[in-house]
């Protein structure tokens, strides 16, 4: 096996040595992230967490949960063992010894790598002769996976996932011998590879599949470029063009098109990213430009009509997909941590081949806002969606059962420091900014860059260079759009204000100029060791308003400062943030506070709150409005949390007065958290609104469910109106085949009440019963659930 350790591609960044840009096939080249050293306090303290927290708990988590016992049991396999859990639950343990492989190169840790090598050893006891290593197979393969079929490869483009588990095993075996020179990993993963070359493709006796989830073909590539080994760059491609005409069809899996002739993003998020990013990198490989004019013109539609502010991408948990253009709800926005990673990857890999700032103006919004906010600040708690507006139904979980985005971001995190920087011969872009030391080679000559800046909170940042010897090349200096009057590029979100943000750069002291070029303030001189380089850029807080064809954010604004995202959240405000109205031309003050969420500066404005009297009519109340970076929110318990904020009254939401229902005590036969949603006052538009928040009984089917309101005194009551949740076609839940409503009598007894109305069960109404009114201490819903199907509910109102 020949290794070319040099080559080195991380974790999404494929970040190699500069010299070895042409094996990577981009024209422009990462800096790895092992050549730079973080000093910085923001990022400081993530990249501490995730190694101090996030990886130890992944690989707890991995243990307590039976990741490494399905290991063990496929090296001793029976056919009495249940196969449990997920299909790609494997992954887990790849992905975290990834990240764990990370951040040994940075931070030596002998104890860890002993670990690691203990994993490995369960791994490789699990992996066949032929080199197939899917434990939800190979434990019991009389009675494999439900997901997995009777046969390899059989189910591959649905749920099986066994392409998706090979891809994340390489991904974790390059980290791994990157950052220890030892092969065990590698050879792994080498055998799992040379047995998919082997078993899928389109000759006599292979199968003739494509992934169901995406990330083979990143991996694949990156495996060719470290072994040099043609076959692996061939199935990466094979994987790719075979798309769209194999069995399955579907936008769900980027299937339902040739991936070349695709040009909108629709799907699952994650599995569409993942396979944009697979295209980039192959066709650097291989030339192809009909790839990159695909994902070209599918990044101009994610760009222009399906990016959220925070830069999350996956409008709808229906699919964990992109939604329809300009579909864009905010608390039922899904944005899944994974996906904002994905969304990362592909920015990048769109940077490196065309050399655009614009790339990174998308990057920069989605690692600042929705994809740290991922990931709690300690590094211990993980959301799965991102919502931009709660009622306190979001809390981070310490894991979950698909625990694909607490290993993801346990990957990630170390890799930041490999985004910063990137060379093109005489060229040295600098693309992010945040405190650190450099060695870049540019042109074969190591330039020393040292970056102090206090970013995000400040837009001043120095960068003293020392290079070895005097020596001529190109300083690119990212200009960010939301310096340049650019909110992202295009005309999806633009700023309200009629601000225009300055910048400068000086040179030892001497103001500089420069045309820009791509977004770029290039200077070009023959540097010497103590050459400083000051840049200023103005920092004011912002607001920003939507395209009118986002339904959602019509008549509101966000407010944003430098790359981050704010939002409004209840620990910070003694009203509801939901009823909040900024005003047009809002006066904003910004505070440092060192000792809030680990350090943030807090925006205050001045707004006005809006409510309803006991007579139903609406006062106004002038109010201090605070807001915090939208990545820091709950972190202090549950509340109501909005980024998009009223501004016109076409929008506002006065705060609704207390009902019988809001008061209530809420039991159910299949007690959720979400049960908070049936008394919240929120209510459908119509029947295909999915925006605000709902209960289900998923994933009973076919039962006697029920749910009741406990009143904290006797009350007399006359009618219900309940809003049912039905998500047909795709989703688990219908509406019911019928209800009834009781109420509690005097001796604690539950009596039908005398309906004076029929009882319907229609989608995205109000579906009102009246009633003989009864005075009792609680009311209860008996629902009959359909015979395959769940039901659910928005909300139930009592009168």
């Amino acid at each position: 096996m020949k290794k070319f350790f040099t080559i080195i591609l991380c974790i999404g960044c494929l970040a190699g040595n500069a010299e070895d840009k042409k094996a990577a096939g981009y024209p422009i080249s990462p800096v790895p992230f092992t050549a730079v050293k973080i000093s910085d306090s923001f990022w400081g303290q993530r990249l501490k967490a995730s190694r101090e927290v996030t990886i130890p708990l992944a690989f707890s988590k991995c243990e307590e949960t039976g990741r490494y016992e399905n290991f063990v049991r496929a090296a001793h396999p029976s056919d009495t063992i249940e196969v449990k859990g997920y299909s790609f639950d494997d992954t887990d343990v790849y992905k975290t010894i990834e990240g764990a492989s990370y951040s040994i190169q940075t931070f030596a840790n002998p104890e860890l790598e002993h670990y690691i090598d203990s994993v490995l050893a369960i791994v490789a006891a699990a992996q066949e002769p032929d080199g197939y290593l899917y434990t939800s197979r190979t434990m019991n393969p009389a009675h494999p996976h439900e997901w997995a079929g009777e046969k390899r490869w059989e189910k591959e483009e649905e749920l099986s996932h066994e392409l998706y588990n090979l891809g994340h095993m390489i991904e974790g075996a390059i980290a791994h011998y990157q950052a220890t020179g030892k092969t065990t990993f590698l050879e792994i993963a080498e055998k799992y590879a040379d047995c998919a070359v082997h078993e899928v493709g389109d000759q006599p006796g292979q199968a003739c599949v494509v992934p169901g989830h995406q990330i083979a073909e990143m991996a694949l590539a990156k495996l060719y470029v470290l072994t040099g080994q043609q076959k692996y760059l061939d199935l990466a491609k094979f994987l790719l063009d075979k798309r769209g005409y194999t069995t399955i069809k579907t936008e769900y899996s980027q299937s339902h098109l040739p991936v070349i002739e695709q040009s909108e993003a629709v799907g699952h998020a994650v599995r569409a990213a993942y396979m944009y990013s697979g295209m980039a990198d192959v066709a650097a490989l291989t030339g192809d430009t009909s790839y990159i004019h695909a994902i070209d013109r599918i990044w101009e539609n994610i760009v222009g009509k399906k990016l959220y502010i925070t830069g999350g991408i996956g409008a709808t948990n229906h699919g964990e997909a992109f939604g329809k253009d300009y579909e864009l709800p905010n608390m039922s926005a899904y944005c899944e941590t994974c996906a904002a990673i994905g969304n990362v990857y592909l920015n990048y890999r769109l940077f490196l081949l065309h050399g655009e700032s614009k790339y990174y103006d998308v990057l920069e919004r989605t690692l600042y806002n929705g994809l740290i906010s991922g990931v709690s600040l300690d590094g211990d708690g993980f959301f799965y969606p991102n919502p931009l507006e709660s009622i306190g139904q979001h809390q981070r979980q310490a894991w979950f059962g698909c625990a694909c985005c607490p290993s993801n971001i346990a990957r990630f995190i170390p890799s930041v420091p490999g985004y910063i920087y990137a060379v093109d011969n005489q060229d040295l872009y600098v693309n992010l900014f945040l405190s650190n030391k450099a060695e870049i080679q540019v042109e074969g000559k190591t330039v020393g860059l040292k970056q102090t800046t206090r970013y995000p909170w400040s837009g001043d940042i120095e960068l003293e260079v020392e290079p070895k010897k005097k020596q001529n090349f190109n300083l690119k200096i990212r200009l960010p759009g939301w310096v340049l009057g650019q909110a992202v590029p295009s005309d999806l979100y633009s700023f309200t204000d009629r601000k225009q943000l300055s910048y400068s750069v000086k040179v030892n002291g001497e103001l500089a100029t420069s045309e820009l070029t791509n977004g770029y303030f290039t200077i070009s001189r023959l540097w010497a060791k103590g050459d400083k380089v000051e840049i200023h850029f103005d920092m004011e807080p912002r607001t920003v308003k939507a395209h009118p064809l986002v339904e959602a954010n019509r008549g509101k604004v966000s407010v944003e400062r430098g790359p981050i995202v704010y939002c409004a959240e209840w620990p910070d405000n003694d009203f509801s943030v939901l009823s909040a109205v900024i005003p047009k031309k809002p006066v904003f003050t910004v505070e440092h506070q060192p000792d809030l969420l680990y350090g943030i500066d807090m925006i205050h404005a001045d707004a006005q709150l809006l409510s309803y009297n006991t007579q139903g009519k609406i006062e106004v109340k002038d109010v201090g409005l605070n807001l915090i970076p939208y990545y820091a929110w709950a972190h202090r318990g549950s509340g109501e949390m909005a980024v998009w904020l009223s501004n016109d009254l076409s929008s506002g939401r006065p705060v609704q007065p207390a009902t019988i229902a809001s008061e209530s005590k809420i039991e159910a036969s299949h007690p959720v958290k979400a049960i908070s949603a049936i008394n919240d006052r929120l209510v459908p538009k119509d029947e295909n609104d999915r925006s605000v928040p709902y209960y289900h009984w998923w994933p009973k089917e076919g039962t006697t469910e029920w749910i009741s309101y406990e009143f904290d005194q006797a009350k007399t009551v006359s009618s219900t109106a309940v809003f049912w949740y039905d998500d047909g076609p795709w989703g688990g839940c219908r509406v019911p085949e019928s209800y009834q409503v009781y109420y509690r009598d005097s001796n604690g007894k539950w009596v039908p009440v005398e309906a004076t109305s029929p009882y319907t069960v229609k989608k995205g109404l109000a579906n009102e019963v009246s009633f003989k009114p009864v005075k009792t201490t609680a009311i209860k819903l008996e629902v009959i659930l359909p015979e395959k199907h769940a039901s659910g509910i928005f909300e139930w109102e009592v009168e």
